[in-house]
């Protein structure tokens, strides 16, 4: 699977990372950063940390945009994510440095090399994403499809009561995608809440993993001790963690993880209570929408050995 990823690296996206970086079912084609969990400058240097951590060959990253499409940014996510992104784990500056291209056009010319083949995964928010449609129309029928994390049908949300936070952050850019006409698989916090990882996880995984995957593992579970504090507060957890991003790679490789219901679907961009809310309809005349496939089941014990499952010997 072809596949370019869009990220805001902060400690979810870094272990989603790992697992398509160690996963011989995919080959990162390119990777650009926008803001969210952190900065986009950062997450490109976090994402090329993160290469570095796993030896991977010279894939290339680009730095996107700093700020959502219609709004100033909230700033770091440092509870959840850490001071760094990467949970404050202080790992060695990367020798590697990012193209100096355009998002856009850096994403088109992707879409152009490996037409009907390119899987576009976003981690973070669709400003990117949005932009590179407004630039280049023919985008979206040059891809394969998108796999998103974010949003929420019936779970509540983590940053108010009706919104997730790569929706929230910028609701303009999501609701321009939805709207593209491009395949769009959802997989929300319906799904992401449900599949859950604990230390213990980690704790097994470091009897057994590929000597290769050593330092990629011992990151992991360095970055988790501030990651689970921080879901603590965001998202009731104890004990444990949700898999936000790392499910929706999983689910990019093996959809049948989950089960889906596609739904016209738009996206709250005003408003008090609701905004970056995603609203589907269900009625027998519904409005004026495209269809999009959102997860609302899933198979949580088998996603958790199978993100496992790419570094165990």
């Amino acid at each position: 699977m072809k596949v370019l990823l869009d990220v805001d690296t902060g400690v979810d996206d870094s272990i989603a990372l790992l697992y398509a970086l160690f996963n011989p079912e995919i080959e990162i084609v390119g990777i650009s950063a926008v803001c969210g969990n952190v900065e986009a400058w950062l997450a490109a240097e976090n994402t090329m940390k993160i290469l570095d951590l796993a030896e991977a060959p010279d894939i290339p990253v680009a730095v996107g945009a700093e700020k959502p499409s219609c709004r100033e940014w909230d700033g770091r996510v440092a509870f959840i994510h850490g001071k760094n992104g990467l949970g404050n784990v202080e790992l060695p500056p990367s020798r590697r440095s990012t193209r100096d291209v355009d998002v856009s056009r850096f994403h088109m010319d992707l879409a152009e090399q490996y037409e009907g083949e390119l899987v576009v995964i976003t981690l973070g928010p669709l400003t990117n994403i949005a932009r590179t449609i407004r630039e280049y129309p023919g985008f979206v029928h040059k891809v394969k499809g998108l796999v998103m994390m974010g949003g929420t049908l019936t779970m509540r949300g983590n940053v108010s009561p009706v919104a997730e936070a790569n929706v929230a952050c910028d609701p303009q850019a999501c609701d321009q995608v939805f709207t593209s006409g491009m395949d769009i698989t959802v997989v929300g916090l319906d799904v992401t809440m449900r599949t859950r990882l604990k230390m213990e996880h980690l704790d097994w995984l470091s009897g057994c993993c590929k000597p290769a995957c050593r330092p990629a593992v011992d990151y992991m579970r360095q970055a988790m001790a501030h990651y689970l504090r921080g879901n603590q507060t965001q998202n009731y957890c104890m004990g444990d963690c949700p898999l936000h991003d790392p499910l929706a790679v999983m689910c990019a490789v093996i959809p049948s993880l989950v089960r889906t219901e596609s739904r016209k679907a738009r996206v709250e961009c005003g408003g008090t209570y609701c905004r970056g809310m995603i609203v589907t309809d269900l009625r027998e005349h519904p409005f004026q929408a495209e269809y999009v496939r959102f997860a609302v089941e899933v198979d949580s014990e088998r996603a958790v050995r199978e993100l496992m499952s790419v570094f165990w010997e």
